[in-house]
């Protein structure tokens, strides 16, 4: 976890324990005063947002906090201005949580390289990055940062199965994006790479090489691995290449037990000429169990990974991949963000999917 270190007095409250109120001056006896919450749904917005309007905050585009001030303005509403400045001292901070329970997935280089874009380019915006691993259970840990006053809104990494409780926090409008799959009912914001187009090209790429036997390591119940393996099926179906159960071996991001998972599969002695793996770093492992058992690459089994880490280019042999532009992936999300902290419509940015070819797979 990263924050900024500054002093306060020890009587001052927090920014989560003094929010700006916004009340209604018109209210008479017996009638509620409205709140925050009220003027956001009118606008279609987050309170946040609203907060951050009404305190002239540079984090909001002019049009929109215009926008918000005028609807302010005609409801009789006032800010307490106490509480607008206490919040005012507050560094912002912009809460990234990585989803999955497994200190491999944070030590992943592909995600390190988007997560150091991401600090980059809220860097250059002056804003401060809050980094929080949720685990099983936690849900409502994201809805806490925000709520609490801690973040401006939240970065998210990954879906997992939490695709229904990210559209559920869309709904209840907290400012967030999500690095993902674009899947069809998303609510959410939504940056990531064209996982089917990613698959399709590295398995008609092994097909060009006169590959017929292609097996594919990847976990299809997760979203960007699912869409790499329909990738995957569409170009041994443009060949007639039937598939074969046997050489779709699921295996999670992440799982610390890569080794053993290979290790197993290659126990059955199947027959294959090529490997079509999800990750790069579940690649460079088929790598070093093949190198084990006397299996050359790339003469007698060709590999293609996916995501292009830094090491891909200096294994041996050097490792046949696809690209996906993480530093075009963190600008994406941490603009995406900004658009739903200024109340902007939904959008999805899809990354283009480039194959580079290495001595892997020719």
């Amino acid at each position: 976890m990263v924050t900024p270190s500054r002093s306060k007095k020890a009587s001052a409250p927090t920014a989560a324990e003094a929010p700006a109120v916004a009340t209604d001056t018109t209210a008479g006896p017996g009638k509620r005063r409205m709140q925050m919450i009220d003027i956001a749904r009118m606008a279609g917005v987050s309170a946040s947002t609203v907060s951050r309007a009404l305190s002239g905050s540079p984090l909001i585009p002019e049009a929109t906090r215009t926008r918000i001030t005028e609807l302010a303005n005609s409801l009789g509403y006032r800010v307490n201005v106490g509480a607008a400045n206490l919040r005012k001292r507050d560094v912002q901070t912009v809460g990234v949580v990585i989803l999955g329970d497994s200190l491999q997935m944070i030590s992943d280089p592909f995600l390190l390289s988007i997560l150091g874009s991401v600090a980059d380019t809220q860097d250059e915006r002056g804003m401060i990055l809050l980094l929080t691993r949720l685990k099983d259970n936690r849900q409502d840990t994201q809805s806490n940062l925000v709520g609490s006053g801690q973040v401006a809104g939240l970065i998210v990494i990954g879906q997992l199965t939490l695709h229904d409780y990210l559209n559920e926090l869309s709904r209840n409008g907290f400012p967030m994006v999500v690095w993902g799959a674009n899947l069809p009912d998303a609510m959410y914001p939504v940056v990531g790479g064209d996982n089917a187009m990613g698959g399709y090209l590295a398995t008609r790429h092994l097909i060009e090489q006169g590959c017929r036997r292609i097996a594919f390591f990847g976990d299809i119940s997760h979203p960007e691995a699912g869409l790499r393996y329909q990738g995957y099926a569409r170009a041994l179906q443009e060949a007639n290449i039937p598939q074969d159960p046997r050489l779709l071996q699921s295996f999670l991001f992440g799982d610390t037990r890569i080794r053993q998972v290979i290790d197993s599969w290659l126990d059955q002695q199947l027959s294959f000429d090529a490997i079509f793996a999800s990750s790069d770093v579940t690649a460079i492992s088929l790598m070093g169990s093949l190198n084990e058992r006397g299996i050359a690459v790339p003469a007698q089994v060709r590999l293609v990974g996916y995501d292009d880490i830094a090491l891909a280019e200096h294994v041996h042999p050097t490792l046949t991949t696809i690209r996906q532009p993480t530093t075009e992936a963190g600008r994406a999300l941490v603009n995406l963000l900004f658009e739903a902290l200024a109340g902007q419509p939904r959008r999805a940015v899809v990354l283009p999917a480039e194959l580079i070819r290495r001595e892997s797979s020719v």
